[in-house]
């Protein structure tokens, strides 16, 4: 299973927090993490051990995860958006989440929807 983890700057302390508490799940053998540039040095720093990083969203790891996802690589995606601030690269954001939709790709947007994802996966592994 591959899970894409994306973090806008003021989220990304909450992924990192969000992904320590769940270390058992994120470092299984079964589970590949793939993350956004400095989302995935980020965790790196932090001690996840097997992170897939590409470039940083506004430079093209928005467009590189969402070529995952219409290869049938990625299993879910989480991104913890900024709803109150602007981005410069909107466009691959929409891009990515109506990808999922497209594609039925589990997506979650905050801490809530994460739990529910990675408790789904834990329970009913593929």
């Amino acid at each position: 299973m591959k899970f894409a983890l994306i973090a806008h700057d003021g989220k990304k302390a909450d992924m990192v927090s969000f992904v320590l508490k769940r270390l058992d799940f994120f470092n299984q053998e079964n589970i590949d993490v793939i993350a956004t540039g400095t989302t995935g040095k980020m965790l790196v720093d932090a001690g996840v051990t097997k992170v897939q990083r590409v470039a940083s969203g506004p430079m093209g790891g928005d467009a590189e995860i969402g070529a995952m996802i219409t290869r049938g690589e990625i299993s879910a995606l989480i991104f913890f958006r900024d709803p109150l601030d602007k981005h410069p690269h909107d466009v691959d954001i929409s891009m990515l989440l109506r990808l999922c939709d497209v594609h039925n790709i589990p997506l979650a947007t905050n801490k809530n929807s994460g739990n529910m994802l990675v408790y789904y996966f834990r329970h009913n592994p593929r």
